[in-house]
């Protein structure tokens, strides 16, 4: 066995144990996400008492007004409140989205090195969620919000790994090292945090399988589109990702999509950047 097998073992027997002994736990959904999945989910819900809500974080609220007020939704007048972009914007949409940008503070840590590789996490998994919604408009069967939420929980088990490795100069001080300890364990860490949160099967799958280039389930599914909106986020940069021939991932075919970076109209891409600013903020 190698030292660098060696040490993933060891980082995934260690990390494990000290998630069930609770030193290390996994990430929380934050309490406003919470509190609006409970309320889209009660039949009577009032659009007036889901604002209330939502204003009690006024960051998120000023997003959700400009995503009402967006390209993508644009009606005839400006929305002016949350009441007035949750009617534009619709209940289980305004759910899905105010969950997705509460997800950022997730994404934050008062630990510079560590602050630094989750902001990296985050912009790049707002760039495959802006990519995800972007393409799920094309879709049948497929919605943009979940589309989004897809997109950003991608690698969300990253997060405790990155919370295990501050204390731990031999990955901490090591980035190869790290990096590669990331991508062995984060699909399956990813799992578990979704699975804790509740998620549904078809968005717990995805950190396991948006890299699994050859899967090929009945029809196409979120997996599927993560999976297209990762390798369309990596066009033009070094990433290994880059050097994948298209042609040869079967979820473009599922999905209908042209198997050639490039082919994707103008307004496929001030989409995708209109998503990338109001998911970031």
């Amino acid at each position: 066995m190698s030292a660098a097998r060696q040490l993933i073992d060891q980082v995934r027997e260690d990390l494990f144990s000290a998630i069930e002994n609770d030193s290390i736990t996994l990430p929380t959904l934050p309490e406003v996400a919470l509190e609006i999945r409970a309320a889209a989910n009660d039949p009577e819900i009032s659009v007036a008492a889901l604002a209330a809500i939502i204003e009690q974080d006024g960051s998120i609220a000023t997003r959700l007004i400009r995503v009402g007020n967006s390209s993508l939704l644009r009606g005839l007048e400006a929305v002016s409140d949350v009441k007035g972009a949750i009617s534009r914007i619709g209940l289980s949409y305004t759910s899905t989205l105010v969950t997705t940008m509460a997800m950022q503070q997730i994404f934050l840590s008062t630990k510079e090195a560590l602050n630094k590789r989750m902001r990296a996490i985050w912009v790049h998994s707002t760039d495959v969620a802006a990519i995800c919604h972007t393409l799920a408009k094309g879709q049948k069967g497929l919605k943009p919000e979940l589309a989004t939420l897809a997109g950003v929980v991608h690698q969300i088990g990253a997060l405790p790994i990155l919370n295990y490795a501050v204390g731990r100069g031999f990955l901490r001080d090591h980035p190869e090292a790290l990096d590669q300890v990331l991508i062995d364990l984060t699909p399956i860490i990813g799992r578990q945090i979704l699975e804790s949160w509740g998620f549904a099967p078809e968005l717990v799958i995805i950190p396991e399988e948006h890299l699994n280039f050859d899967r090929r389930p009945e029809k196409a599914d979120y997996a599927d589109l993560v999976m297209v909106a990762n390798l369309h986020s990596y066009v033009g940069t070094n990433h290994p990702l880059a050097e994948v021939d298209w042609a040869t991932v079967p979820a473009f075919e599922r999905l209908g999509l042209p198997v050639k970076p490039g082919e994707q109209s103008d307004s496929y891409y001030e989409q995708v950047e209109t998503m990338q600013e109001l998911l970031r903020g």
